[in-house]
C-alpha cells in the first residue's frame, strides 16, 4: 500500500534498546519505519498492553481507530489448556477498505465512538504506568532491586497489562517462557479482545461485456 500514502512505522519497546530489539528488525528484513522505545512512551500514550498492538493515524494527525490487535493472519494457537486466537485478516481488510476510502470508511471511527471506546486511565493505572517508568529509569541506573520493586509493583497495579510483565521476563529470558505460561492460565477472559470491526462490504460482481453486434 506504499503508493496509495500509507505508511507502516513500527516500534519495539524494551528498555535494552538498540542492542535487545534491533536483532528483530534486521532477521525481519523490516523495509518500513523502525523504532527502538526504550522508555515505552508509545505505550504510555496509546494506552498498549500487549503485542502486536496497532493505531491508525490519518495525514493530519488524528488516531482513526485506538489500540487494537494487529495481526495480519487468522489462528489459533493451544498452550496447555487454553487457546490462542487472532483476527489478522479481519484486521488487514478493515485497514484495506480505510486507506482506499480514508474519512468515508466505515472501520473510521466517529469522535463518539472513539470516545466511547478509549476510557480516561483509572488512578490504578496510573500509578502503574509510573511506577513502570521508574522500573525502567532505575534499571538505567543500575539500581536493578530498585528496578525489580517497581516492575513488580506495576503489575500488582494492572496484571492486565502484559507488556510491563514482559519488560520484566527479558531480564531472565531462561525463567521467561515459564512465567508467561503461568500467567496465561490464570486469565479468565480472552488473551486479546475481540476486534469490534464490521464486516467490510462486499464489491457487486461485474457484468460480463455485452457482444458487439
Amino acid at each position: 500500500m506504499k503508493d496509495q500514502n500509507f505508511i507502516v512505522i513500527a516500534a519495539a519497546q524494551d528498555t535494552g534498546g538498540e542492542a535487545a530489539a534491533g536483532k528483530w528488525y534486521d532477521q525481519a528484513k523490516a523495509t518500513y519505519i523502525t523504532l527502538v522505545d526504550s522508555q515505552h512512551a508509545v505505550s504510555s500514550a496509546f494506552q498498549f498492553v500487549n503485542v502486536p498492538t496497532g493505531v491508525w493515524i490519518d495525514e493530519r494527525g488524528r488516531v482513526v481507530r485506538p489500540a487494537e490487535p494487529a495481526w495480519t493472519t487468522n489462528q489459533t494457537m493451544k498452550f496447555g489448556a487454553k487457546s490462542i486466537s487472532t483476527e489478522g485478516e479481519e484486521y488487514v481488510a478493515g485497514l484495506r477498505d480505510w486507506v482506499k476510502n480514508g474519512d468515508r470508511s466505515v472501520f473510521a471511527l466517529s469522535d463518539q465512538e472513539f470516545a466511547r471506546r478509549v476510557k480516561p486511565r483509572s488512578s490504578a493505572e496510573m500509578e502503574a504506568d509510573a511506577s513502570f517508568k521508574l522500573a525502567v529509569y532505575f534499571y538505567g541506573a543500575g539500581a536493578k532491586e530498585l528496578a525489580a520493586k517497581y516492575w513488580h509493583r506495576a503489575q500488582q497495579l494492572n496484571p492486565d497489562d502484559w507488556n510491563y510483565a514482559r519488560q520484566e521476563w527479558s531480564f531472565t529470558p531462561a525463567e521467561a517462557g515459564k512465567n508467561w505460561m503461568e500467567k496465561f492460565q490464570k486469565l479468565d477472559q480472552a488473551y486479546y479482545p475481540k476486534l469490534d470491526m464490521p464486516a467490510p462490504a462486499k464489491e457487486a460482481p461485474k457484468e460480463p461485456p455485452k457482444p458487439q453486434l
